[in-house]
């Protein structure tokens, strides 16, 4: 019998020198002996500071008024991935049905509108029939799968929280110095934000739906993706999700480390007392020569450093390009649906006045060397993904210490300064391209049986 060696993304047999890597056992032990810690932690932190906390949140997820509508449904979208066409419409049916008879009742009682105890309920539900009544590949399917949707939820709850502590954290925020760099790069978030004004209510209307709808777009790409795997019985070595989650994880602690609330509060009338003066998006600020901390509010999140939504619209954009398991092209919709995502979503985050254009740069830097980081595991560490994580790491790491520290330097060289800093980026993004997607990918190799 010939067998030919495995091969990595981009062809080529994969290198022996590979990191050691703990098994998959060792990974679930150490996710459900963390993940209760967390929730917990997170509950009592919350209670104490009088905010809702993400246990809270799962109990009005399962017996009062869902916070979300999309994460529970995308949550179980993901789900249903690991069941049978069968069990799908069963456990769609019964999220459906359970979701209306909520909404009957709460509309009896004039509640409000607030669909997803359904979805949450058949989650939970799914996890409990396949340990007591699931066996083999059938069983391994749906927990892996009802999984992903529950990080996805608990995610959720976990961010929510998050943006509470960034405001215990952080009583000052640096906006001053972001602004500076901001205008080097000329000023891109007043310039969408008028632009927004000026192209009217659809437009506006499009991006906002894009912006709070990223987990639908994240689900409908990992849906994808994950298509075969009931009938193979194999899950692909990386996708979207875990660059989400990856995401979601880094990012984050960044809003503590580097505390920016956005234009529309820092320079907009949404700053209320605290703002700096009523400027965008149809006046840009004077430059200040003395920028500092500016004291801030306790209302207001600070999770604009780096913009984790350009991260996870980009890592989005970047799993539509290619099936993960052949390397073959998307289809014409999902790289055509993928690039409108991170498009719209790019225009929101400026037009709306939530970020600048510096988080963004940032965001974009941190999101692809996470993925440089995780893709196509069966290559292992070698010299080229070690050299684009690396240097991905540090130029976000350079980016933030410049934000900070030579912000004055950028405002009084705009120009040579904001070709600098977008010249890294593009350089990056040009390496990026060159390892993962300049080669077209070989097919899996076959099995040739000798005669």
């Amino acid at each position: 019998m010939l067998l030919d060696g495995p091969r990595s993304e981009l062809g080529g047999e994969v290198p022996r020198n590979r990191m050691w890597i703990p098994s998959r056992r060792i990974r679930l032990t150490v996710v459900l002996a963390a993940v209760p810690v967390l929730l917990i932690g997170l509950q009592l932190l919350a209670s104490h500071n009088g905010f809702l906390g993400p246990l809270e949140s799962v109990w009005a997820d399962l017996t009062g008024n869902p916070k979300s509508f999309t994460v529970p449904w995308a949550g179980l979208g993901l789900a249903l991935i690991g069941l049978s066409w069968r069990n799908r419409a069963i456990a769609f049916g019964a999220a459906l049905g359970i979701d209306l008879a909520y909404q009957s009742v709460r509309s009896l009682f004039g509640g409000p509108l607030a669909m997803g105890n359904g979805p949450v309920m058949v989650l939970a539900a799914i996890v409990v029939l396949a340990l007591r009544k699931g066996q083999g590949a059938e069983r391994r399917n749906a927990l892996h799968a009802a999984a992903l949707g529950i990080l996805l939820v608990l995610s959720n709850k976990v961010a929510d929280v998050w943006l509470f502590i960034t405001m215990l954290a952080g009583p000052k925020v640096l906006d001053e110095h972001v602004v500076l760099v901001d205008h080097a790069l000329g000023d891109p978030s007043w310039l969408m934000g008028q632009l927004l004004e000026w192209a009217g209510s659809i437009p506006t209307f499009i991006l906002h739906w894009v912006y709070i709808e990223l987990p639908l777009g994240a689900m409908i790409v990992t849906v994808w993706q994950l298509r075969n795997v009931v009938k193979t019985g194999e899950w692909p070595g990386h996708y979207l999700v875990r660059t989400f989650l990856t995401i979601g994880l880094i990012g984050p602690i960044v809003y503590i480390v580097f505390p920016v609330v956005g234009p529309i509060f820092a320079f907009g009338a949404d700053g209320h007392a605290f703002s700096l003066g009523d400027y965008w998006p149809n006046l840009v600020p004077p430059i200040d020569l003395t920028p500092g901390a500016l004291p801030f509010d306790r209302m207001t999140p600070r999770n604009c450093m780096p913009s984790l939504h350009t991260a996870w619209a980009l890592s989005l954009f970047v799993h539509s390009r290619r099936d993960v398991v052949t390397g073959a092209l998307a289809p014409r919709w999902l790289r055509w649906g993928g690039t409108f995502w991170l498009v719209a979503t790019v225009s929101a985050t400026l037009g709306f006045g939530y970020h600048y254009g510096a988080d963004l740069l940032a965001g974009a830097v941190l999101c692809l060397a996470v993925e440089s980081a995780l893709r196509a595991p069966e290559r292992g560490w070698d010299r080229a993904r070690i050299q684009l994580v690396g240097a991905g790491f540090a130029l976000f790491a350079g980016l933030l210490l410049s934000y900070r520290y030579l912000s004055l330097t950028y405002a009084e060289n705009p120009l040579p300064a904001g070709m600098l800093i977008v010249g890294l980026v593009a350089a990056y993004v040009t390496a990026f391209y060159r390892t993962w997607f300049a080669v077209t990918p070989e097919p899996a190799p076959a099995i040739a049986v000798a005669s």
